[in-house]
């Protein structure tokens, strides 16, 4: 692992930290009718599927590509505009000159962190809806699940090829790849995002200090990047499980015993 690609991977580690922190909490009520458990299913599949689909028909990051140029600039304009924290719906036409940076400077460092916001705002977007459409216990559930079978298909190697054709799929010639994020040497797989995301608006849901626990992910991260030494590819999803699990063990240390009538009651959100 070279000092420049530790250096880029740091400003993609720390864009998957802060979605952690920039997530915020809610759905519109006419969306609240379409809450299920269900939807927690999506983040391991979302994992999975793809990496199954394109490992059986190669065509599929192709078309996957088109969809993320298609959806995520329109995702970026609702994380400003909406889904995360401090947005105003003025902000959300920033999400255009990202998009005009991305495109047109594409080989520049200046558009690969373009790409980077806008792929990475997306996420926020996601992160938000799923956490006010699904029980914060089951996306829990599916965060850790989805960090398993991200670490399965990778140490098996059984996620780097179906990945390969997914980051060389380009929607046509000069158009810009939004369905993963890079900088210099380093890169870091939507699903990464979307998972940072989730735990991101989970955490807004349930009114805890968030930036807190995108810091812990980020140092988190950072350490889990000593596998670079025995291995060329990591799960970047791991991270961000350990993080929930940490919280989690956390909260459940702070359960004290009520002492006149013996129920368990919790101390402030950490």
């Amino acid at each position: 692992m070279t000092l420049d690609f530790a250096l880029h991977n740091a400003v993609l580690l720390g864009s998957q930290a802060t979605l952690v922190g920039l997530t915020g909490a809610g759905i519109p009520a006419w969306l609240a009718r379409y809450a299920t458990a269900r939807w927690a299913l999506v983040l391991p599949l979302s994992i999975a599927v793809v990496v199954g689909a394109i490992a059986l028909l190669p065509d599929v990051a192709d078309v996957l590509t088109w969809v993320a140029l298609i959806l995520v600039p329109p995702g970026a304009a609702l994380a400003l505009g909406w889904a995360m924290r401090g947005a105003r719906p003025v902000l959300a036409v920033l999400a255009v000159p990202l998009l005009v940076l991305a495109w047109g400077w594409q080989t520049s460092a200046v558009g690969e962190l373009a790409g980077v916001a806008i792929t990475a705002l997306s996420c926020v977007t996601l992160g938000r809806l799923l956490a006010g459409g699904a029980p914060g216990l089951w996306l829990k559930v599916g965060i850790v699940a989805m960090a398993v079978v991200d670490a399965i298909l990778i140490f098996t190697e059984n996620l780097q090829e179906p990945n390969a054709v997914l980051n060389a799929a380009v929607p046509a010639p000069g158009l810009p790849q939004l369905q993963y994020i890079s900088f210099g040497s380093a890169s870091l797989g939507y699903g990464d995002l979307f998972v940072a995301g989730v735990l991101g608006g989970v955490l807004a849901v349930e009114g805890a200090r968030a930036w807190r626990w995108a810091l812990v992910t980020w140092v988190l991260a950072e350490a889990w990047t000593l596998m670079f030494y025995v291995t060329d590819t990591i799960p970047a999803t791991v991270p961000v499980a350990v993080a929930l699990i940490l919280r989690e063990l956390l909260r459940a240390g702070r359960a004290q015993p009520d002492p006149v009538g013996g129920e368990v009651v919790h101390g402030a959100h950490p």
